[in-house]
Parts: structure tokens; sequence; C-alpha cells
């Protein structure tokens, strides 16, 4: 399995459009235009198709986890707690 290929699959199963996926990646400060990430999602064998490098990748998991938790709380600061 590629990086494109997971790439893909988290895609398709958080629902996530292109320019969400590029907000993600700003949370780390990884700049890619919408059309540079579209080259990932195109077939190997199109002429525009672009392999999805693992400095890619593990930026979009670690926004992915910015994303779904929260920006992790600096050194020394309380977690904030839920109030139930």
């Amino acid at each position: 399995m590629t990086n494109n290929d997971i790439l893909k699959k988290l895609r398709v199963a958080l629902k996530l459009r292109d320019d969400e996926i590029v907000k993600i990646l700003e949370l780390v400060d990884f700049r890619i235009s919408k059309s540079e990430l579209g080259a990932f999602f195109r077939r190997d064998d199109h002429p525009k198709y672009m392999e999805c490098g693992d400095q890619v990748l593990r930026n979009f998991l670690n926004g992915l986890v910015i994303h779904l938790r929260g920006p992790m709380p600096k050194k020394g600061e309380k977690k904030p707690q839920k109030k139930e």
C-alpha cells in the first residue's frame, strides 16, 4: 500500500474535501495547493500523477491529530477538564 493509497482512504473514511485537507496541513505549517493535492489522488498511470512523499503524509497525520483533538497544551499547563 502506497502513501497515496493511505491518503485516499483517509480522505474517503473521514469525508474530507480538498480544501479541508489543505487547512489540516496548514495547522502544522505545511503549505500545499489544491492542484498539487489533486495530483496525489489521480490514477498512477495518469500523466499528472504525483507520488505522495513521506513528509506530506507525516504532516497530514500530525495536522489531523490537531484537527480532531485540538492543539497540545504547553508544558506546565493543565489540560482543561470537561464539565459533565
